[in-house]
């Protein structure tokens, strides 16, 4: 007996050492525009355990092909959790998606599809980090995206500072953040309260398992010096062609050859050695418009989308990107500039719904490591960004990390 205990005992331990972080799966070239929607707008997946929210995609073979979701819970820090799906979601998942509509009056067919949550088949009962999988009609995984449930248990508070560090203070964002659990029991909450802290929603930059500072009474404290500061960027570049057939600001010409339309966009340069100049933006966010139409979803068309970046001084082992929450910030080779050695410039061609599309240019080194303090467009503290702490909580006898608090706050009220 005492043998087989110590087997199981091992087995577990080497399993927990063993399990595997899961990371999004990037969808295939023919799905488009994925989003996590509330009231029709693309927002940050982060959701209050039993509000209503939806996912939307496109897919441009416009066949009507059949799609069917998961949905699987993780710890904090997406590896797999220990419960059975009956405990976290009440009912059956790998459901069929049944809404959906094909597009109307546009050069580029495609079908729109929706899925709301909770729906009649399932809902989630528990807190917690979820992602959900996207396969089609043969079980093979096209993609998937994480979101959050919480629960409103905690009184968050987050602001924002410029760095405490001189040598980046005009470059970083310092999130500080308290959080009070009034007379709320927590278990040795120093080590069983756990933040992470998202910029602009952008998985690949959360900072994670941030435990307190220090405690004063029932309030947990963070003020870190380093462990939260972010790189504070630049504003977004906008797209604006929601009508699609005119020039504007952003568009400098639209062609539709090869019955598609064609937008090419001003040529960018960087603006990491410029004065700070404020351009409003969406915090990397985009809204899907046709002002011609009612019914954006369906009758928003697909153009391609030219970028052109004049920085020559990059052409060395980096790699950039162009990225936003239009493609997930996904550093692929769909997304990837291509240096045009005629014209000395990087350019690439992106497929991207009509409306208005926040983007950025983000460099790689050879090893694929983002290069944040040689960002082309430079790292200002002016720099509006958002920012979102999660707040994860498992007690000694727990076995999954709850989501008790969420706050987010905006560095457009920095503070010196």
């Amino acid at each position: 007996m005492q043998n087989k205990l110590l087997i199981f005992l091992i087995t577990f331990s080497f399993s927990s050492l063993w399990a595997q972080v899961e990371e999004e799966k990037v969808p295939p070239f023919n799905i488009k525009t994925v989003a996590f929607t509330q009231g029709g707008n693309s927002i940050l997946p982060f959701f209050r355990l039993g509000e209503s929210f939806e996912i939307q995609f496109d897919d441009l073979f416009g066949n009507e092909a059949d799609y069917y979701y998961t949905i699987t819970q993780y710890n904090y820090d997406w590896t797999p959790t220990n419960l059975a799906k009956v405990e976290y979601l009440n009912g059956v998942d790998n459901q069929r998606i049944i809404t959906y509509e094909n597009s109307y009056n546009t050069l580029q067919q495609y079908s729109h599809y929706r899925q709301v949550f909770p729906n009649r088949f399932n809902r989630i009962t528990k807190s917690g980090n979820y992602m959900i999988k996207i396969y089609n009609d043969s079980q093979e995984l096209l993609f998937s995206r994480k979101f959050i449930v919480f629960e409103d248990q905690l009184n968050v508070r987050i602001g924002t500072r410029r760095a405490r560090d001189m040598e980046f203070i005009n470059e970083k964002h310092n999130v500080e953040m308290s959080i009070n659990y009034g007379d709320r029991i927590l278990q040795d909450p120093i080590n069983n309260v756990k933040v992470t802290l998202f910029q602009n929603g952008n998985w690949k930059s959360e900072i994670k398992n941030i435990k307190p500072q220090y405690t004063i009474g029932t309030e947990l404290i963070y003020r870190y010096d380093k462990e939260t500061q972010f790189w504070a960027g630049n504003e977004y570049y906008t797209i604006d062609n929601s009508n699609i057939r005119m020039v504007n600001n952003s568009v400098a010409r639209v062609t539709s050859g090869d019955n598609i339309y064609n937008s090419f966009l001003y040529v960018n340069y960087p603006r990491k050695k410029n004065v700070y100049t404020y351009f409003p933006d969406f915090n990397g966010n985009f809204i899907v418009r046709n002002i011609n139409t009612e019914n954006p979803d369906i009758e928003a068309d697909y153009s391609w989308v030219y970028f052109t970046l004049d920085a020559p001084t990059f052409f060395k082992n980096e790699s950039i990107y162009i990225t936003g929450m239009f493609n997930n910030y996904s550093l692929t080779e769909e997304n990837k500039m291509v240096f045009n050695k005629q014209t000395k410039m990087y350019e690439k061609a992106i497929l991207i719904k009509q409306g208005f599309t926040n983007y950025n240019y983000v460099v790689t080194d050879k090893n694929g490591k983002i290069q944040h303090r040689d960002a082309i467009d430079g790292n200002f503290f002016q720099t509006e960004n958002s920012y979102t702490a999660i707040v994860y909580y498992r007690g000694n006898n727990d076995r999954y990390d709850r989501v008790i608090g969420v706050s987010t706050t905006s560095s457009e009220v920095i503070k010196n």
